[in-house]
């Protein structure tokens, strides 16, 4: 015989379905009560990310003073730094390399800031010859070697993955400004006026080597790990070499000022350094907390570079 129909309806899907949805609140509502507390890093990182560009800036020059401070405790000889620079500036090119060769791409690189690099580290090499030979030198032979290579694979091998609409930055807006700045502005010491001229081009120039590559970055709004990584190192690199400098100015109470001569140069030097590792801050921080939130691809918000 067939059930009574009030069994039927007590064992129906409907009236199943009725009961879970009854109860299925109940159980989002104690999953987001149980859910685990933000880590101190993401929940400092948010805060930061909240706060507006004043309070930022001021944050940033904070951490820099700290870092200086640190740096000066743990580090004696503080030419290392600069070692210390070139050296983390020859890995990055070597995961860059690491990139080409790997993936075959040169998709999200800028050519164009890879042209600027080369143009001041031949200028500074040529600028070591002729006015002071040292470690420096073979170090920035090092780095224009593998800086070529990077050119030569991104003109010609992997020609057809450059984003050539993507890098659109124009190169004379930096290549202008640095000749008439360093005509204007330029080291008074016995060398000739042309290799003096060269000097202040060449550091110039490193200053805003980096503007194309962050351009691309804007581009895209996304940023493959491996260019990341390559980026990031140049930013360290870059606050390692101005860390030198101001070191190397407070230990000698000024007198290296002096010696760099007198007029608007050993300001500017000091300027160009601070201004080169201040461009590539914001994205380093951006690096930093895509790193420690497990992120492989960096996603960069709108104006950040």
């Amino acid at each position: 015989e067939n059930p009574p129909r009030k069994i039927i309806r007590k064992f129906s899907p409907h009236t199943h379905t009725r009961y879970t949805d009854t109860y299925t609140p109940l159980c989002v509502r104690t999953q987001k009560k149980m859910r685990s507390p933000r880590r101190p890093i993401q929940a400092v990182s948010t805060w930061v990310r909240r706060q507006p560009p004043k309070v930022k800036a001021f944050l940033a020059v904070i951490s820099g003073m700290a870092a200086l401070v640190i740096l000066r405790a743990i580090v004696h000889d503080h030419d290392n730094l600069f070692v210390a620079a070139e050296a983390v500036h020859s890995i990055g090119i070597c995961v860059l390399i690491y990139k080409l060769m790997k993936e075959k791409t040169c998709a999200g690189i800028s050519l164009k800031s890879q042209d600027l690099t080369a143009i001041f580290l031949a200028v500074r090499l040529y600028c070591s010859f002729v006015m002071e030979y040292d470690i420096h030198t073979v170090l920035d032979m090092a780095t224009l070697a593998t800086t070529l290579w990077v050119i030569y694979m991104i003109r010609l091998k992997l020609k057809s993955s450059y984003m050539a609409d993507k890098d659109n930055f124009a190169l004379y807006y930096v290549l202008a400004p640095c000749a008439i700045l360093a005509l204007l502005i330029h080291p008074s010491t016995s060398h000739h006026i042309i290799n003096r001229i060269a000097w202040a081009f060449c550091v110039y120039l490193e200053a805003v080597s980096v503007l194309p590559q962050l351009r691309v970055m804007q581009n895209t709004k996304i940023v493959e790990p491996f260019t990341a990584h390559y980026v990031f190192a140049l930013g360290v690199a870059r606050f390692l070499s101005c860390a030198h400098w101001v070191l190397q100015v407070l230990d000698s109470r000024g007198h290296l000022l002096v010696a760099l001569g007198y007029g608007l140069w050993p300001s500017m030097v000091l300027i160009s350094e601070i201004v080169q590792t201040f461009i590539l801050a914001d994205f380093c921080y951006y690096y930093v907390k895509s790193v420690f939130g497990g992120q492989l691809v960096l996603r960069l918000p709108s104006g950040v570079v």
